[in-house]
């Protein structure tokens, strides 16, 4: 029997978070899996976010390998590139931890209303998140692009791979946590420094 998704990738959970910050590297490990997530079901309908994600993680991530000695944590990789009065990487990483939280809030939603379907999990989350940073264009787009998204049926099945539900559920859980965990540690860290609302 194969493994749920969320057991092939690196979790959130296993994220270091010390005194200094979250682990740059790590960090983008986990991401990467995220990212990776919305290929399993074949469409383009989270083409959207996973563009804006993908372009997002590469600007933290170029300013990361342009400065790893510098950046072994988020917070000092923000930090550093302040001190060279850049902001590129800083705003990236503030879009795409604003993508992590749309994300998670829509996952989320799945686990505590196990009935609603999927297209409704992601328009709560879309409109606690982001809504309020589009434009009326955007927000047209993104609106029909959510009544696109898969069944919950579908969309949980894609994410067993062939595991038991409870299995699925249970990694599911324990992603999610970690995920709230980094998401809630890097956006305190942003907006309490003045780099960016998330």
């Amino acid at each position: 029997m194969s493994q749920p998704y969320f057991e092939t990738v690196k979790s959130f959970a296993d994220v270091p978070i010390t005194d200094d910050g979250v682990d740059t590297a790590a960090f983008l490990e986990a991401s990467d899996g995220l990212i990776t997530m919305f290929d399993l079901f074949g469409s383009a309908v989270f083409g959207f976010v996973q563009n804006d994600l993908k372009t997002n993680l590469g600007g933290v991530r170029d300013k990361y390998n342009a400065a790893r000695d510098r950046s072994p944590t988020l917070e000092k990789l923000v930090a550093a590139e302040a001190a060279e009065g850049h902001r590129y990487a800083t705003a990236c990483l503030v879009r795409f931890v604003r993508g992590l939280l749309f994300t998670l809030r829509a996952l989320q939603h799945t686990q505590t209303d196990q009935h609603a379907e999927l297209h409704t999990c992601f328009k709560r989350a879309y409109d606690d998140v982001l809504r309020h940073h589009h434009n009326w264009a955007v927000r047209s787009v993104v609106s029909l692009a959510i009544l696109a998204v898969p069944s919950r049926t579908s969309f949980f099945t894609h994410l067993a791979q062939g595991g038991a539900p409870d299995k699925l559920h249970a990694a599911l859980a324990l992603w999610l946590a970690g995920l709230e965990n980094v998401v809630g540690r890097v956006r305190g860290f942003l907006e309490g420094g003045g780099y960016g609302k998330v």
